[in-house]
């Protein structure tokens, strides 16, 4: 079967891709620029890839290799009214879906059980949290990760495998396709306000998700954000549990998130708590995530007034332990949630010394919104002076470069993608080691 996937290049879509080549599918695909993801998945065998979405370019792959089937992401559908692949493969008769049936497919067919982790904040972590707990402990595991980690591939299909671990993301709905053997609720606050216009529209799409779950594991303060009572199908965990803050890494957002993932491997193995426990600590992290670029310089994907807490929390004992002063430099993820969220900022960079702010990364906007500048989103902190505005130029290196030179924590919280800051810091830093070597 070939089966082409456009916006390859994405990290949901990317993964998938590899999935397919794994499970020995034929595997095509198509975006719209290059991207890190597009050059991880040449490196591992799904070398097909264009940069070209336009209805010439699929024609000629479809006239060489027949596509059986088209998967799209999300973004591929909602960037205009009728992308010419999609309109291709319509009138061709050529099968086209998104993501999630794909992957209901391979469930199907391979009789592999899904856990899901799902949540606004904290999924792509506990995902790979328990991909390193089954791995460490030599079981077979399936799993599609949204972020790149050091112990394995974007992606793993194992026939051997009883269960698919899966990053189940709400962004379109996409988590109301699957029926979960075990789901586990990572965090809660509303996001995605383009697809969920209230709030309560938010917290029914989770209600909706739980009750397709034959169990569910979830925290205490997110049961009852959803406004559910506990029954056979629910397991609650005690955010209060002082087990939680003997864990090793550094930040109570993480350390909740290994507690979730070690109670959801526990559940499916029956393997102890306290087992769990030590090969949990010795978790490596993965991309983006307080993933460390340089000497005291971390990078961390945070585009929610929650998970900027959280990487703040985690940033701060860093900073403590080591007796620095922190300094953030923070990239906003897309202009259409600043007007949404910026009311909520007002002490998200508490204890930060100094906050660089530059523009918004932009992805799938509202051009009837207006463009919220850095200074203006500013004055919603409660104490504005810590900040200033930036752009991703020349003088904010020259920033970053002196405070690190002094001995400071530099810390970004940064959106992920081509053009973002996340992408800017790698090529600066990565060239300036080379070229010092």
């Amino acid at each position: 079967m070939h089966i082409y996937f456009s916006g390859i290049g994405g990290a949901g879509i990317s993964s998938f891709a590899l999935l397919g080549v794994q499970a020995d599918f034929e595997v095509s695909g198509s975006d719209m620029q290059e991207s890190a993801y597009i050059d991880y998945l040449r490196k591992n065998n799904v070398r097909d890839i264009a940069i070209d979405q336009s209805y010439d370019h699929i024609a000629k792959v479809h006239a060489a290799h027949p596509i059986d089937w088209f998967v799209y992401s999300s973004a591929v559908s909602m960037g205009q009214a009728k992308p010419e692949e999609i309109r291709f493969c319509e009138e061709h008769g050529i099968r086209t879906s998104k993501r999630d049936e794909f992957l209901n497919m391979l469930l199907d067919k391979k009789n592999q059980k899904l856990v899901a982790l799902a949540g606004t904040h904290g999924k792509s972590t506990t995902t790979a949290m328990v991909v390193w707990l089954f791995k460490e402990l030599s079981l077979p595991v399936s799993y599609s990760l949204g972020a790149k980690v050091s112990f394995g591939d974007l992606s793993l299909f194992d026939p051997e495998s009883k269960y698919f671990i899966y990053e189940c993301d709400e962004f379109d709905r996409n988590f109301l396709s699957f029926k979960p053997y075990l789901s586990g609720i990572t965090g809660l606050s509303w996001d995605h306000h383009e697809i969920f216009p209230t709030l309560d529209n938010y917290n029914q799409a989770f209600r909706d998700f739980i009750a397709q779950s034959q169990h569910t594991l979830i925290w205490q303060s997110d049961l009852d954000r959803v406004q559910l009572t506990v029954n056979e199908q629910i397991t609650v965990l005690d955010g209060t549990d002082p087990t939680i803050d003997t864990l090793a890494m550094p930040g109570r957002f993480n350390r909740e998130d290994a507690w979730l993932a070690m109670h959801t491997v526990a559940r499916i193995t029956e393997i102890p708590l306290a087992t769990l426990q030590p090969i949990m600590d010795r978790f490596p992290g993965l991309k983006q995530r307080m993933e460390l670029l340089a000497p005291n310089l971390y990078t961390n994907y945070a585009h929610t007034p929650e998970k900027i807490r959280g990487g703040m929390s985690t940033a701060l004992e860093i900073a403590k332990k080591n007796n620095q002063e922190l300094v953030v430099i923070y990239e906003p993820l897309t202009n259409r949630r600043q007007h949404y969220i910026k009311d909520e900022y007002r002490d998200c960079f508490k204890g930060a010394k100094k906050v660089y702010w530059v523009p918004s990364y932009l992805a799938r906007e509202d051009p009837n919104l207006p463009m919220l500048a850095p200074a203006e989103l500013i004055q919603h902190l409660s104490d504005p002076s810590i900040a200033e505005p930036a752009a991703i130029d020349k003088q904010l290196l020259a920033h970053i470069k002196d405070h690190l030179a002094r001995g400071d924590l530099v810390v970004a919280m940064t959106a992920s993608g081509h053009n973002s800051l996340d992408e800017w810091l790698r090529e600066q830093f990565t060239t300036a080691e080379t070229s010092s070597k």
